[in-house]
């Protein structure tokens, strides 16, 4: 698997929950929070799909590439594997990673900025999968979550496309709850890694179709699925 050169191993596979708090402080601190990003021609989604409870079955990843401006949605790659991790609450990203890095490694052309679904500084240790694997690949990355995880939306969010309210955590703001589809639940944008807040609003609001989730999201998701039908199939 693929990641950026001072990763050490156990970002990917901590020997236990408390490396595993450990590395997420740590990798916070690696966030960046201001936009290095450059040009942009290839964009792409990130979800991953698991079977309905299972909490230690296999992580099904899916990275979906989207041409930018001219919004063409590529071939995804996929990959299923059998973590070594339980699934525990605030730690998905141990779980996802394998998976996640594999997919990677199958893309021939890696893209230049990745909307990840999930959660990145909006997290109890500011390490949601949207930063921890923006940390391990080095790449501009936008987290898209649908559900909070930790803080509250402060203030209303208005009915139109682009009305937002920020999402604040022991006083500091860590999303946006973004409305990109008139009247339809907010998602909550924020800092994966190498990413702004305000740029991830402006991109995230680019990408947009009127839909609740941008389209290279809802790709990755389609993906995800099919890999998971696919891997219970041949099971």
């Amino acid at each position: 698997m693929t990641f950026a050169s001072h990763v050490p191993a156990d970002w990917v596979a901590p020997p236990n929950l408390k490396a595993a708090t450990r590395v997420q402080r740590e990798i916070a601190e690696r966030v960046e929070t201001a936009d290095r990003i450059g040009p942009v021609a290839l964009l792409a989604g990130v979800d991953t799909s698991c079977k309905w409870r299972d909490t230690r079955g296999a992580i099904h990843a899916a990275i979906a590439p989207m041409a930018w401006p001219a919004r063409a949605i590529g071939p995804a790659a996929t990959a299923s594997i059998v973590s070594a991790i339980p699934y525990v609450p605030g730690y998905l990203g141990f779980r996802e990673a394998p998976s996640l890095l594999a997919a990677w490694d199958r893309l021939a052309d890696k893209p230049d900025l990745l909307f990840i679904d999930g959660h990145g500084r909006a997290h109890p240790r500011r390490c949601g999968v949207a930063s921890h694997l923006g940390v391990l690949l080095d790449r501009p990355s936008i987290a898209i979550a649908k559900t909070l995880l930790c803080g509250r939306v402060e203030g209303e969010v208005g009915p139109m496309p682009g009305d937002a309210a920020p999402v604040v955590d022991r006083g500091e703001v860590v999303a946006l709850a973004l409305r990109l589809r008139a009247r339809a639940a907010p998602v909550f944008v924020g800092i994966g890694h190498r990413v702004s807040l305000e740029t991830a609003r402006d991109w995230t609001m680019r990408v947009a179709d009127n839909r609740r989730l941008p389209p290279p999201i809802r790709a990755a998701h389609d993906a995800a699925n099919a890999a998971r039908r696919e891997w219970e199939a041949a099971a």
